[in-house]
């Protein structure tokens, strides 16, 4: 494997992210014994999964002279505000462009959570209604920022390329020494699964120090299945690639589609009391979105009897939780 300090990088995240245990969710449920690894603590507003993608992103965007930081994303992207934070910290003017893309009705999700924090974290925001004007405002504003002098550097959503996945090969390296070091064998890792660079690096990462630690991603963005499996999979060669080590055999790549519910962003029952589960019995913050939906695709496969009594998972916590206030009708009582 090529060495992971070899790629241009930037210092973003409060890492090694916490593993902890979560005795009383897993006495809730019965077994098996759940571990949680706090993504959510990166540090970089609120944190989340991005933060480590961005510190390759960022790392790469500065070799290249960049000045000035695009990315893309839905209304409530977790990912558009970490990208605002990660710039705002290196002093790069960015823009985002937030596309409607989620038929959720709530005054709270036009105003309030992720989008309240990219207007105070600096940056500037793009609300657009489709990919037809998100694609005309892009070639707009690129132009107005190359006459104005700037060098742009284009991120595409959820930090998912082969140059974000590194964030999460480079977790992969990290949680298997911190499970050595606690002295615990998980059998799996069970993860919210969207734009494909987490599960991607997590299976390569894994790969590179043979790890038997299976990656289960649960679908929370694609209502076409052979989509999200097709774009993990492509993504998970080039940063096979990418970190010079051999092609994954496909069934390595493993994502559930039982969770999603209706469509990307839209509340569901599962998702509800998941993040309820996760609140009143570890005092842990689980997203609308993402989380809460990944959370519940871990409750439901234990109830199903997917992981046995005896074995221990490991739940990759991804951030998020600003997105509880946009929901908040949805998971009023």
């Amino acid at each position: 494997m090529k060495p992971i300090d070899q790629f241009p990088r930037l210092e973003l995240g409060h890492l090694p992210t916490p593993l902890e245990p979560l005795p009383r969710l897993s006495a809730e449920l019965g077994g098996p014994e759940i571990w949680i690894k706090r993504d959510d603590c990166t540090g970089l507003a609120t944190g989340g999964n991005k933060t480590r993608k961005l510190e390759f992103l960022l790392g790469h965007a500065e070799r290249e002279g960049a000045d000035t930081i695009i990315t893309f994303g839905a209304l409530q992207s977790n990912h558009a505000r970490q990208t605002a934070a990660a710039a705002a910290r290196r002093g790069h003017h960015c823009v985002v462009f937030l596309l409607r893309k989620v038929t959720y009705d709530e005054p709270a999700y036009q105003t309030s959570g992720n989008l309240l924090l990219d207007d105070l974290l600096g940056a500037r925001v793009e609300i657009v209604d489709d990919e037809a004007a998100l694609a005309e405002r892009l070639e707009s504003v690129r132009a107005e920022l190359r006459d104005g002098g700037r060098n742009a550097y284009l991120i595409p959503p959820g930090g998912s390329n082969a140059i974000g996945a590194l964030g999460y090969v480079n977790c992969a390296l990290e949680l298997d020494a911190q499970c050595r070091a606690i002295g615990i064998a998980p059998t799996a890792i069970v993860h919210a699964s969207s734009s494909g660079g987490t599960q991607a690096g997590l299976v390569a990462g894994l790969a590179a120090v043979d790890s038997g630690l299976a990656v289960h991603g649960i679908n929370v963005s694609e209502v076409d299945s052979a989509r999200i499996e097709t774009s993990v999979a492509t993504l998970c060669r080039a940063v096979c690639d990418s970190i010079e080590i051999e092609p994954i055999e496909s069934d390595r790549i493993r994502i559930d589609h039982d969770y999603l519910g209706p469509d990307y962003g839209i509340p569901t029952p599962g998702m509800r009391e998941a993040v309820r589960l996760a609140a009143t019995r570890e005092g842990i913050l689980v997203d609308p979105v993402y989380t809460g939906k990944a959370m519940a695709g871990l409750v439901g496969r234990i109830r199903a009897g997917v992981y046995r009594r005896t074995e221990t998972v490991v739940f990759l916590h991804t951030g998020g939780s600003a997105g509880l206030f946009a929901y908040r009708e949805a998971l009023s009582r």
